[in-house]
């Protein structure tokens, strides 16, 4: 059996504790994309944990961990990240594998990254500067490194060497930047080649054998269904694919043995980083669904951006990925909120979408045609029940599973894994 797990929108939506609350009845939990951009929050016995690069699932004890082939890893990032989650006390090590094709992310790659975005000018892309998509841009122009071929000190050497003919030229000659040192690079990274080497595995095989002989993979993306690199908002995105589809060539996997997709919806929406957001909320009522769901990038720290629930991009999401049930988070943000307000479609010249337009013009420039509810005073960090909730509460529910056309399965109404429960029907 294999469940995916992917955000229905620009990332943030809460994946990492859905997919720790899903890891209790699972054997794998395997990460497909990304880098150590991105950052998965989890509160565990009231601790709170941020994973980058390590799945979600490492703080079940008896699962096994999976980096996959579709993530570009940082070694330096991975095993700082080790060693804060076991100097918490969680082990890692004997539960963590690294498939041995996933490609690395080195000094020139954050070091372009920082620079690009800064040359860019108007057309900043607002990146975070960890090299994430610098590396892809590698791996496709087959000129990346990977795992084996790090744990090759001579190869190793002579890929760097390789790499950095062009990079040099583009640091020296175009950006009137320092060039980089090979030897360098070699030494510093030569430190992580053997602490590497016991994790790195063909995690393809591992993987397959392990679903045909009867066990649960859970897979875990990074980015939101809006961040991938063909359906999210271009430019704007990242440069991998974050939807349902990524799991399948980032972990090396048939699609035909895909049990299961869960969507994660925050119950409003927020974005970190450039780009069109038209729910966007500018005054009072941003500021407060920010502050109430201490809304701050968990790798960054940088502040997001937060608005009313976008029905038309959950609902293009839902369809993207073959999402069979949809998760509610956050939804006791939204208490204390007279009036809530949900967007169902847009303007633009005159005309009017129901649906995520994939013209950037559209969607950029475009008016929002909100519905609106009542709210709800209630605090909901006790309930436990769905039946619990209050009536207003349940109401939006079902009207936000009404418009994204998918079952909304489980409600979130806090960051600990009690406070996420089922909801029949």
């Amino acid at each position: 059996m294999v469940t995916v797990v992917v955000g229905t929108q620009w990332g943030d939506e809460g994946k990492g504790k859905i997919i720790d609350y899903l890891a209790g009845s699972a054997d794998i939990v395997a990460r497909y994309q990304g880098g150590a951009n991105a950052g998965h929050t989890v509160v565990f016995n009231g601790r709170k944990f941020v994973f980058h690069l390590l799945p979600s699932g490492v703080l079940r004890e008896g699962k096994v961990n999976v980096i996959g082939n579709g993530v570009v890893v940082d070694p330096v990032a991975l095993f700082q990240e080790i060693e804060q989650i076991e100097q918490a006390g969680v082990r890692v090590a004997g539960r963590l594998l690294i498939a041995e094709n996933a490609h690395l992310t080195l000094p020139y790659h954050k070091a372009l990254d920082t620079i690009e975005d800064k040359h860019r000018g108007k057309g900043k892309l607002g990146t975070t500067g960890r090299g994430i998509g610098t590396t892809y841009v590698d791996k496709f122009n087959r000129i990346g490194i990977r795992v084996v071929d790090f744990l090759d000190e001579r190869l190793f050497r002579e890929k760097v060497a390789i790499a950095l003919e062009l990079k040099n030229y583009l640091f020296k000659e175009y950006y009137g930047e320092k060039k980089l040192s090979v030897n360098k690079i070699v030494d510093e990274y030569g430190q992580y080649r053997e602490k590497m080497r016991p994790f790195v595995a063909n995690t393809c095989r591992f993987l397959n054998d392990a679903v045909d002989a009867g066990k649960h993979l859970l897979a875990e993306g990074a980015q939101g269904t809006f961040l991938d690199i063909d359906w999210g908002t271009y430019p704007y995105v990242t440069a991998s694919s974050s939807t349902a589809g990524g799991a399948c060539t980032g972990l090396g996997i048939s699609p035909r043995k895909i049990s299961r997709v869960v969507g994660v919806a925050k119950a409003y929406t927020t974005r970190v980083g450039m780009g069109p957001f038209p729910t966007e909320s500018h005054d009072e009522i941003g500021q407060r669904l920010r502050t109430a769901g201490n809304e701050f990038g968990a790798t960054t720290g940088r502040p997001r951006r937060c608005g009313w629930f976008d029905a038309c991009l959950v609902r293009f999401a839902c369809r993207v990925n073959g999402i069979d049930e949809l998760v509610i988070t956050k939804l006791d943000v939204l208490s204390g909120h007279r009036k809530v307000k949900i967007g169902v479609g847009y303007t633009y010249g005159g005309r009017t979408y129901d649906e995520f337009p994939l013209d950037a013009a559209v969607f950029t420039g475009c008016e929002v045609v909100y519905e609106e509810m009542p709210g709800w005073e209630e605090s909901l960090s006790g309930v436990r029940r769905y039946e619990d909730l209050p009536a207003q509460a349940r109401r939006y529910v079902d009207r936000l599973e009404e418009l994204a056309r998918t079952r909304i399965s489980m409600v979130s109404v806090g960051s600990d894994r009690e406070q996420t429960f089922r909801r029949e029907g």
